[in-house]
């Protein structure tokens, strides 16, 4: 009887106090963090994405890089964060789908941990090759790939990251053998490929922005379902591989507990910020759209699927990371 008069007091108390928190939240500075390190592709859309929200709080969104292990080490810090609304965490198709087939052993549950926020943007990949490989075209590149089985070498940023996924799912597709090279984050994979000392890869656009700009590499095609507003001269792989569509994205979670107040609050703050014309302009111009999911139960949803996709494609590649 007394437990039962506790629990219901302990209801009563958690229904006063939500109003409160909802008048009243955010009191102090919010933290995000950010598993990346700074002046990174995802550094960047992370930062771009807060000071999208931030007009809307009365209170500063204060980013902390906790860079490592594909973003598990800053995904770990998140989930053992107080859950009272004042650590959020910028999750990706990696941190939230990718990880948890890759590494047999994770710090955190993505699932049960974590609270989907706000869905923020969908980045598309670009199949860029070396200028002396001689293609011009993707129809081109496949038929130089299949004349040349495992001749051909593909960075990527590292094993199990996105473009190596992604590599690996365009491999199945287009029924080619290339060989895997990968490295210590984008910028060193990018570097060789326009030196020439690998041939190809497919990666985030914002990771490729910088050879884009130069003459050392030639983009040959889009890996999203429609052509870019950002590169509306670049054909889709799916015009070639029929179906073929991969696109990373990212969103904002909050430590599973998080008040439903303060979740609601951070919602309508980002939602509100991803609508803004000039956010949409700046993500566009770096190979991103804003993803239309309204609440935090359609990101959930969304979420859930993209975790039995990238599943599916991890299992397929064979990447496994110890």
């Amino acid at each position: 009887m007394k437990t039962t008069r506790r629990a219901l007091l302990a209801s009563g108390a958690a229904l006063l106090a939500a109003p409160a928190l909802a008048q009243s939240y955010p009191e102090r500075p919010i933290r995000l963090i950010v598993p990346f390190p700074p002046g990174g592709g995802g550094d960047t859309l992370g930062r771009l994405s807060a000071q999208a929200a931030q007009p809307s709080l009365s209170q500063p969104i204060v980013i902390e890089n906790r860079a490592g292990a594909g973003g598990n080490i800053g995904a770990e810090a998140a989930a053992r964060a107080p859950a009272d609304g004042y650590t959020l965490f910028y999750g990706t198709n990696g941190t939230h789908a990718i990880n948890e087939a890759l590494y047999p052993r994770l710090p955190f549950r993505p699932d049960a941990d974590f609270i989907p926020v706000s869905a923020l943007s969908r980045i598309a990949l670009v199949v860029v090759v070396r200028k002396e490989l001689p293609v011009e075209t993707l129809p081109e590149l496949i038929a130089y790939l299949r004349a040349n089985p495992g001749r051909v070498s593909y960075a990527s940023a590292g094993n199990g990251t996105t473009g190596h996924i992604a590599s690996e799912m365009f491999r199945a597709a287009a029924g080619v053998e290339i060989l895997h090279v990968p490295y210590r984050g984008n910028a060193a994979a990018m570097t060789d490929l326009a030196a020439g000392r690998v041939d190809m890869a497919i990666d985030l656009i914002p990771a490729a922005a910088p050879v884009l700009e130069g003459t050392a590499v030639r983009a040959l095609a889009v890996t999203s379902a429609q052509p870019l507003p950002s590169h509306p001269a670049l054909p889709t792989v799916a015009a070639t591989l029929p179906g073929f569509e991969v696109a990373a994205w990212d969103g904002i979670f909050a430590p599973a507990g998080t008040p439903p107040a303060a979740i609601t609050a951070i919602n309508a703050a980002f939602r509100r910020g991803m609508r803004n014309p000039d956010t949409v302009a700046r993500l566009r111009q770096r190979g991103a759209e804003v993803v239309p999911l309204e609440t935090p139960a359609d990101f959930a949803a969304f979420v859930a699927a993209e975790r039995t996709k990238w599943a599916a494609a991890v299992r397929a590649s064979g990447a496994r990371m110890d």
